[in-house]
């Protein structure tokens, strides 16, 4: 891959941080400071920013810009997403809301949706009218997804829809869902040969969400029952029983994210100050050769999952969808995560004790927090181990173990 911008891609990242300059000017001080003491995730105060940020991110024309401009994307290249991804992680500005539609539920449409689905749901993903959350998991269903036990029965021009779903993330907050449910009942057929995906309305009747606690002390996922939920046929994305290959094209855009590598990055700078301002024997440990020493490692680490990120993006540049390179990159990133947080701690010593309630914790609790959240990467998107097998199988072509 050819690393050097083209003259449209240098005028395109200028365009972006003359922006960024401009609109930057007014976030609240609380962003700014960068020091925990803004609202909650989860926080009502916290997700109308996110959302204004969206807007103001989508009138600029920032938001899907390598998606088709027929359906309200910029039709740019995704050289320019990731330039446009890169400088926002660079300047530290808010992601915006809209994560999951933009992310995972909107190239999951434009790749196997039908052109009444393009046209009824990416402009109102995009603009940020409608927010989506991912209904795939289960309670005995999680990496082991053609387990899943949600049925769609067919009623004329309907599917009913009984199930349960888990960790549907900011389910209590979104419009629609991306739904797997079983279609094909015969116990005979291998699991993964008898699931659909659907669009599923999230205020329909016999929707119920309840919100699930997390160690943080947020609630940022739910539980989502489903009862006599009636989905129209029109809302089910590719073939009746082909879910399961559309579902695996959902997961593979979401490994192949660079933004998680591309966002570590901008916390191992925030790891760097955390270092200048910790102090041992009267001396900063960011002058401890040890120390320089891990943080470098961890920068290389980065690096290693953005390129292998963009590994991925040059399969989608030549027209294919992201492949098992993408199960390497998230792999290296989750568990990347969960060490730089584990070294987070240990760099703040006794201190690493003290939570946002206290006054003397460092960055109002900050990073106890995101340390907490972080005992969760290595379940997402299928755990270490279910990745560990799709390298083995998929890159090495080692034989399935039994």
């Amino acid at each position: 891959m050819d690393f050097s911008l083209t003259p449209e891609e240098e005028a395109f990242k200028k365009g972006v941080n003359d922006w960024l300059d401009e609109n930057m000017k007014d976030l609240p001080d609380w962003y700014v400071r960068n020091d925990g003491s803004g609202p909650e995730p989860e926080s009502d105060e916290y997700q109308e920013f996110n959302l204004e940020w969206h807007k103001k991110l989508y009138k600029a024309g920032f938001v899907g810009i390598a998606w088709p401009k027929e359906y309200g994307g910029r039709g740019a290249t995704l050289m320019e997403q990731v330039i446009f991804n890169e400088e926002m992680a660079e300047r530290r500005a808010p992601s915006g809301a809209g994560g999951l539609g933009v992310g995972w539920a909107g190239p999951t449409i434009i790749a196997a949706g039908t052109e009444e689905q393009k046209k009824r749901f990416l402009p109102k993903i995009l603009s940020g009218e409608e927010n989506w959350c991912q209904a795939f998991s289960e309670p005995e269903a999680g990496s082991d997804l053609a387990n899943i036990q949600t049925r769609a029965v067919e009623d004329g021009d309907y599917y009913v829809i009984n199930g349960q779903k888990v960790w549907t993330t900011m389910g209590m907050r979104a419009d629609w869902a991306i739904l797997l449910a079983r279609t094909d009942f015969n116990p005979d057929i291998p699991k993964h040969r008898g699931i659909s995906y659907f669009l599923l309305d999230m205020h329909a009747p016999g929707v119920t969400i309840r919100p699930l606690r997390e160690m943080t002390g947020e609630a940022l996922f739910g539980e989502t029952f489903l009862d006599d939920v009636r989905i129209h046929k029109s809302l089910m994305v590719g073939e009746k029983n082909k879910g399961w290959y559309i579902s695996m094209g959902t997961l593979e855009f979401e490994r192949s994210n660079s933004n998680s590598a591309i966002g570590y990055l901008t916390t191992i700078s925030n790891l760097i100050e955390l270092a200048r301002e910790m102090k041992r024997n009267g001396q900063p440990l960011s002058k401890d050769p040890v120390v320089r020493q891990k943080i470098a490692q961890f920068y290389i680490e980065a690096n290693v999952a953005k390129y292998i990120g963009l590994r991925a993006l040059t399969r989608q540049l030549r027209g294919q969808t992201p492949g098992p390179e993408s199960s390497v990159g998230s792999l290296l990133i989750m568990e990347l995560g969960q060490r730089l947080q584990d070294y987070a701690m240990s760099l703040q010593g006794p201190y690493s004790r003290l939570v946002r309630d206290s006054k003397h914790a460092i960055k109002n609790g900050s990073w106890q927090r995101s340390f907490l959240s972080s005992r969760g990467n290595t379940i997402m998107t299928g755990t270490s181990e279910i990745k560990k097998n799709i390298i083995a199988q998929r890159t090495l072509g080692l034989p399935r173990w039994v």
